[in-house]
């Protein structure tokens, strides 16, 4: 019908500047090839960072549809989009829940997204300044004033763990919240960063083998460290590691 679904490679933006490569500026051309009438809308998609699924609709009426089915299975506690991942390190519990305060905070021409982290064993980027850095920073349980006013949004991620293997694990993900980059996040709070996460995983030390949480202080964001063992199994050398994508796919959608 009126939907189309396909893969995105990881580092293409859905939207871009004039010029720019991204899904936006791909579709018409998209559109040309298919033979399709009417032009395509991005229904849902996974960040710029992430591969997966890409919900494509020629329908207008469906596209709204569809999207406000998102929102409201996630307010009544569902979990509308499932994500796989590989992280370096094994969670501790098999399967379980990670919850987390996020807000927007700017610092002079530094954006940061602060977060705090209230585990249970188990949205949109504001406008920001030309060039500005983003972040993730752990900090003291919002109150509710603060939650009440949005300035602290709460999020929660379902996690699974399906395989693990040398160190590293196959995880299922299960967002009810939407806030940008909240996975990476939520990774690094378990002590498992994703593999290619080249922005939060510095914020995950170790100290005779057992990982700990650093301050964005003591840790600044550089490219990820993987022990040469690893490094011999996905054939990269040091040099190359800066190209190592973030290992965060969009696996499956559900549908109304």
């Amino acid at each position: 019908g009126a939907l189309l679904a396909l893969s995105k490679p990881p580092g293409l933006p859905i939207l871009g500047r004039p010029g720019d490569l991204s899904l936006d500026a791909l579709l018409p051309a998209l559109r040309q090839r298919l033979g399709l009438t009417a032009e395509l809308h991005v229904v849902k998609a996974p960040a710029r960072e992430y591969s997966g699924l890409v919900l494509l609709s020629t329908c207008y009426h469906t596209t709204k549809k569809l999207q406000q089915f998102f929102t409201n299975a996630r307010l009544r506690g569902q979990y509308p989009a499932t994500y796989r991942a590989i992280t370096m390190g094994v969670p501790a519990e098999v399967e379980g829940e990670i919850r987390t305060g996020l807000c927007w905070q700017q610092h002079g021409d530094r954006a940061m997204v602060r977060g705090c982290h209230q585990s249970a064993g188990t949205g949109s980027t504001p406008g920001s300044a030309e060039g500005c850095v983003l972040q993730v920073v752990p900090v003291p349980a919002p109150g509710r004033h603060s939650l009440a006013r949005k300035d602290v949004k709460s999020t929660m991620t379902r996690y699974r763990v399906l395989s693990a293997v040398g160190g590293c694990a196959l995880l299922q993900l299960q967002p009810r919240t939407a806030f940008p980059e909240q996975l990476q996040v939520h990774l690094t709070l378990l002590l498992c960063p994703a593999l290619g996460d080249h922005e939060h995983s510095s914020r995950v030390g170790r100290v005779l083998g057992v990982p700990f949480f650093l301050t964005p202080e003591t840790a600044p964001t550089r490219t990820q460290v993987l022990d040469e063992e690893l490094l011999s199994r996905l054939g990269l050398s040091p040099r190359q590691l800066h190209h190592l994508p973030l290992h965060i796919h969009l696996q499956e959608l559900v549908l109304p």
